[in-house]
């Protein structure tokens, strides 16, 4: 007996409108997952009295993403106070490129507790030698004199600019079949770029470069899960302000740059689940190291943290 089939009428498919609606409820669901899977790579293993373990994402580096390091090193580092204090700042040396295939074990020294300030210690480890060294500061809650003088630039509002994710999936036929998914895969950072700059044929431009982001999911109120995802955020679009005047791109072949050091000041509280403003510019760059510095404020104006890089910048071929 044949089978009997349902006609499908044009009235039965759904519209443009209704069809985008879908698409961007997927995505939506994607990109809460994805930030799912960070704060669970934060959420460390403790396998030991101050020691933690960690393991990796790959977002499509040749090694392990400094930002991770950074991230997972804070939480180590927070996992070992004895009370509520929270991250004032921190200073971190990468080492060794970490490797993606084996986990990091994070081993952290209580150099001192005192009335107002903790500091840590923290090494990060793969394969019996450091990759990673870091020393951070916390500070007791405390009351005191307050100004600003850095005020935050004119730039448009995120709902009026493109995400990251839009630009790469519209550059999709310029990327590499080997390493297309990797670049195409939705971050736990949803980023905004001001202006932004063509990977594959970037024109020379002033060192100056600003972009929203946030974490697209409410989180909790835990502020030391705010402070590492910052400190994870932070590392994904500052050593390439280098490198906009001299036209190139981490996608060019020719072109080797990597974090040497990172450092944060948190100077107020925020949330990352809300817009927050990264205004980087690289002063100098020169003996193939890249300076580099940007002020992270609210929606409102307030400065609520600073960050400071040198990187490794070289270039295989006479610029």
């Amino acid at each position: 007996m044949a089978e009997s089939r349902q006609k499908v009428s044009a009235q039965d498919l759904p519209t443009q409108q209704q069809a985008d609606s879908m698409s961007t409820q997927q995505s939506q669901a994607n990109q809460e997952h994805t930030v799912q899977e960070l704060v669970e790579l934060l959420n460390l293993e403790t396998i030991e009295h101050n020691l933690f373990r960690g393991q990796n994402c790959d977002i499509g580096g040749r090694s392990v993403f400094g930002g991770q390091v950074i991230g997972q090193a804070l939480i180590a580092a927070l996992r070992t106070l004895d009370e509520n204090r929270l991250t004032h700042s921190l200073h971190a040396y990468f080492l060794r490129p970490g490797d993606m295939r084996a986990p990091i074990v994070y081993e952290v020294a209580r150099i001192r507790d005192g009335g107002s300030f903790t500091t840590r210690s923290v090494i990060a480890i793969q394969h019996g030698e450091a990759i990673f060294s870091m020393s951070a500061s916390f500070h007791r809650a405390e009351k005191g004199l307050e100004h600003q003088l850095s005020q935050m630039p004119d730039v448009p509002p995120p709902e009026n600019l493109e995400s990251e994710h839009q630009i790469r999936c519209r550059m999709a036929n310029r990327i590499d079949e080997r390493v297309r998914a990797l670049f195409l895969q939705l971050r736990p950072i949803e980023i905004r770029p001001i202006d932004p700059v063509d990977l594959f044929n970037p024109e020379p431009r002033d060192p100056i470069k600003q972009l929203w982001f946030r974490v697209p999911q409410t989180l909790g109120d835990n502020r030391g899960l705010h402070h590492a995802i910052l400190a994870y955020a932070s590392d994904f679009a500052l050593l390439g302000t280098g490198m906009l005047p001299h036209g190139l791109s981490f996608v060019d072949p020719n072109v080797h740059a990597a974090s040497i050091d990172h450092a944060i000041w948190f100077h107020q509280p925020f949330r990352v689940d809300e817009w927050l403003l990264y205004a980087m510019e690289s002063p100098c760059a020169g003996q193939a190291r890249s300076y580099n510095r940007a002020q992270i404020f609210t929606r409102d104006g307030r400065l609520v943290a600073s960050v400071c890089q040198e990187g490794l910048m070289r270039a295989r071929r006479r610029i």
